[in-house]
């Protein structure tokens, strides 16, 4: 069961040649519980068959004024009812000016103005197109009703072959944005910091030490956050994932540059997830160039790096503090001397010497131990312990403050 699962999603496909890409973004949406129906205008379907997102959704596609709906002679008014959320992706500069101006001439407009959900908007167009005044005109007039939801355009290379801004927002950033607007907000008004990744501690200009972690816990724990409502605010340190949707990046390298960012937003943050694997030690003196392998008797001299949440707690800052004990063997203990030590409020440890619970895999084994209880979760992805994880966050901040 996914965090979509019984919702209803008209998903528009207008005629951009990113309509291609829209068949992942109706794949994720059915397979994470979503109810799709495809509506497709004239030209999308040139672009792609209506037969593709039958077979993706599971429903007939609906092309151009409506067909398969159109029985009752009240298709739009049906979908506008039924749907939970409208997705155009992509939102061709054609579409995006038909809807400002409340014009609809098909299903798929005459839908939108007869709706009263929420409307995201991908758009896909040529640079110059997407920085015409009128285009710009329009997305302002757009933009000043709250249901209408604006997510991207990235900025890469278009099929026309220039570069710039005009091309459709990754299909996963889309998903996560229909996630993020279909959540309950139980942390709306809070801004949440999160820090994610490895650290990397410089040898010489070429060498670091560092670990495996991947980032994927402290990632699902933003993208979680954000969905809930929150104001996220992510330090991370070097991964191979991509920028959360919805949360502001604050990239860092070292243990000390992490100190020195989280440090820098605690004040204003009322939860502190503190999910980064920083490394323990640094050299006490780095090579200015680079250490040859013929150099005999090799010896480093290290320190330990800044004890990030040990500063945090010296502070005494009001909000809430959220460690992590990543342990090989029962991780407990540990966890428990560290909000002790460390004057946190809540420690999620797990053993990550367990191959379904370690670095750089999709799932995780996790204790959640506070000052009165130490519950341990079953075997689950690290996007359901991110919901577990703020579940329990969300029952902290209301007993804080009531």
């Amino acid at each position: 069961m996914g965090l979509l699962d019984k919702k209803f999603i008209v998903l528009g496909v207008t005629g951009g040649i990113a309509a291609y890409r829209t068949c992942e973004l109706a794949r994720m949406l059915v397979k994470d519980g979503a109810g799709v129906q495809a509506v497709l205008t004239g030209a999308a379907a040139e672009m792609v068959g209506p037969v593709t997102f039958q077979a993706l959704t599971g429903r007939p596609a609906e092309v151009g004024r409506g067909g398969n709906l159109a029985a009752s002679g009240m298709a739009h008014i049906d979908l506008s009812q039924r749907a939970d959320l409208i997705v155009i992706a992509p939102a061709t500069a054609n579409t995006l000016a038909k809807i400002s101006w409340g014009m609809a001439d098909n299903l798929l407009t005459t839908a939108v103005l007869s709706s009263t959900c929420p409307v995201i908007l991908a758009p896909a167009m040529n640079t110059r197109m997407w920085n015409n005044p009128l285009t710009r005109e329009n997305l302002e007039r757009l933009q000043r009703l709250e249901r209408m939801i604006l997510v991207g355009p990235a900025v890469g290379s278009l099929a026309c072959g220039e570069e710039g801004a005009g091309r459709m927002e990754e299909p996963g950033a889309i998903f996560e944005a229909v996630r993020t607007v279909l959540s309950v907000k139980d942390l709306k008004g809070r801004h949440v910091l999160v820090s994610a990744g490895p650290t990397r501690e410089p040898l010489d200009p070429v060498r670091y030490l560092s670990n495996r972690s991947s980032g994927k816990m402290g990632y699902a724990l933003v993208a979680a956050a954000v969905r809930r409502g929150a104001k996220v605010t992510l330090v991370s340190g070097p991964t191979g994932l991509e920028a959360p949707w919805g949360a502001r990046v604050v990239p860092v390298e070292t243990a000390a540059g992490m100190a020195r960012a989280v440090l820098k937003h605690l004040a204003k943050c009322d939860v502190l997830l503190m999910a980064a694997a920083v490394a323990d030690f640094e050299l006490r003196k780095i090579a200015r160039k680079k250490i040859k392998k013929s150099q005999a008797g090799l010896s480093i001299s290290l320190k330990p790096t800044p004890d990030i949440l040990l500063r945090v707690g010296q502070q005494k800052p009001k909000c809430l503090l959220v460690g992590f004990a990543a342990e090989t063997g029962n991780p407990v203990p540990e966890a428990q001397r560290k909000l002790k030590a460390k004057k946190l409020d809540l420690v999620v440890a797990n053993d990550v010497s367990l191959p379904d619970a370690g670095f750089d895999v999709d799932t995780n084994r996790v204790h959640l131990v506070d000052g009165k209880d130490n519950r341990e979760l079953p075997l689950l992805s690290k996007e359901e312990v991110a919901e577990r994880i703020l579940d329990r966050v969300v029952r902290m901040l209301a007993r804080k403050r009531g």
